[in-house]
């Protein structure tokens, strides 16, 4: 097995010890980094990972694939479906914000677009921590290197993890690990996407390939197009604060 795939398993297992918890959870999106963080704690714990599938309005395709990585490993899995309380919750939102604030912001799509995306994976976040509580396991998270470093994932969404294995591994070494595994080729080799609507890819809304953003992350900005610098910089920029408890206003004293 690979030693990375098995230095990565014993970090795992030891975290888990340490928090006197019995195992992991995970969402098992039907992606490469789902599926690889899935087999590394089927790994670590055998007796002690759960799965869990959450289509929201999401592609069957990723549930099939999803279902086909817990099948390839033998890996426990469960559907929780959150389409109809992501619907519930947004149709009472909706209403109760009803055209606040007044003038031409209550009419922005894309703001409202985006609202909505997000509010998929905050509910998969607190599914997946009700699982947690009821099994006395840890929600382990799948973002890797190169997702943290520009903040790509949900704020309390699937950002709300207690441990990121694959936290310091770029996509590419992800995906060369996803072999090593074993994980099935269609799921190495679909777009990376956050299934967040219709047609949506991770390069598509970034505006930059993650090619390029691995060169700027291990070789330095003169790696990289200068206009893709100021789009990967601009995103680390603003998705600074994901990266950090928030602020704690301290009052003078004395």
């Amino acid at each position: 097995m690979h030693a990375l795939a098995s230095s990565m398993a014993e970090w795992l297992r030891a975290r888990v010890h340490e928090a006197g918890a019995r195992g992991v959870v995970l969402g098992l999106s039907g992606g490469i980094d789902s599926a690889v963080v899935a087999r590394v704690a089927q790994m670590a714990m055998p007796d002690g990972v759960m799965t869990v599938v959450m289509p929201a309005l999401s592609d069957p395709r990723d549930a099939d694939d999803a279902q086909l990585v817990a099948d390839t490993f033998g890996i426990p899995v469960m559907t929780i479906d959150l389409t109809r309380p992501v619907d519930a919750l947004l149709v009472q939102a909706q209403q109760a914000l009803g055209t606040w604030p007044p003038g031409p912001a209550s009419a922005d799509e894309r703001a409202a677009r985006l609202a909505h995306a997000n509010l998929k994976p905050r509910m998969r976040m607190a599914t997946l921590y009700y699982v947690a509580n009821r099994l006395n396991y840890l929600v382990a998270g799948t973002g890797n290197r190169s997702e943290i470093a520009v903040g790509y994932y949900t704020k309390y969404g699937d950002g709300g993890v207690d441990l990121l294995p694959l936290g310091a591994l770029v996509k590419s070494e992800v995906r060369a690990l996803a072999r090593e595994l074993g994980v099935p080729a269609r799921v190495i080799e679909k777009p990376p996407s956050a299934g967040l609507w219709a047609g949506q890819t991770d390069e598509g809304e970034m505006d930059f390939t993650y090619a390029e953003l691995e060169d700027y992350l291990l070789r330095g900005p003169d790696a990289v197009a200068p206009a893709t610098v100021m789009k990967i910089e601009r995103l680390v920029r603003a998705s600074e604060h994901k990266r950090h408890l928030p602020p704690v206003f301290e009052p003078a004293r004395g």
